[in-house]
């Protein structure tokens, strides 16, 4: 089993995609494939740099990435797009 681990980098850019449009907790950690706790960290870390928000809906909280963040995950993207181009050619 040669299984890669994915980098911080890359988990935010999953989270920051997820919440473009709002996600619970519950929806990242199924989408993202991250444990409660990697889940918590990660979405701490992305509301202490500006890139998401936590909007209360009523009893639920949604997150939502915010302009700032959503550029990075554009950059993200382009960025992995032009290593994969790199690396397709090899």
């Amino acid at each position: 089993m040669n299984q890669k681990r994915r980098t911080n980098d890359i988990i935010a850019s999953e989270i920051l995609k997820l919440c473009m449009n709002g996600a619970s907790k519950t929806r990242i950690i199924h989408k993202a494939n991250l444990n409660f706790l990697s889940a918590k960290s990660h979405i701490e870390s992305l509301m202490n740099n500006g890139l998401m928000e936590a909007v209360p809906t009523g009893s639920k909280v949604i997150y939502r990435t915010t302009p700032k963040g959503a550029e990075l995950s554009r950059v993200f993207g382009q960025f992995h797009s032009e290593i994969d181009k790199l690396f397709s050619y090899a």
